[in-house]
């Protein structure tokens, strides 16, 4: 175990369609190439009230479900190799889809010992906004379709 702090260096967005339905790949995943950014998926939990008459001074409550917020927004460069990658990614998505199968995605940091990993679904790329004199960047969303898990990294990723 360390104490020293890490760097965002070196984190790659990888995904990976099911070989068999409900079973997470664990090998196979292609990374989706020029992220700059990942959202965070670390949402506090609702909380839910559960005072009753008894109490006199504080309200009581139990720990409810998170919500992530619905699509998520993944900043990229927008480039020809993104866009190809994430048209392919789209269509990958449709294919499953259509076999029952899920699209697996893997947040992947080289100094962690563990990926966190969900199912979900890639939204067509749109036009990025542009200004003078900038980068062009996007969003790419992703709406998850299950709660992201720590689990073992995956043992390749291709690029």
């Amino acid at each position: 175990m360390s104490n020293i702090a890490m760097s965002t260096a070196g984190v790659t967005v990888n995904y990976a369609v099911e070989a068999v339905a409900g079973t997470r790949p664990t090998t196979g995943y292609i990374q989706i190439p020029n992220i700059k950014s990942v959202p965070e998926m670390n949402p506090s939990p609702e909380t839910l009230e559960t005072t009753d008459l008894s109490q006199t001074e504080f309200k009581t409550y139990v720990e409810g479900l998170k919500d992530l917020g619905g699509a998520l927004a993944f900043l990229a460069n927008f480039t020809t190799d993104l866009e190809t990658a994430w048209n392919a990614l789209v269509e990958a998505y449709k294919t499953a889809k259509e076999s029952g199968k899920s699209v697996w995605f893997e947040i992947k940091h080289p100094g962690l010992e563990k990926s966190v990993f969900f199912t979900g679904q890639p939204s067509a790329m749109g036009l990025p906004a542009m200004a003078v004199n900038a980068v062009l960047e996007t969003n790419l969303y992703i709406t998850p379709t299950n709660a992201p898990t720590w689990q073992a990294k995956s043992t390749a990723a291709a690029e």
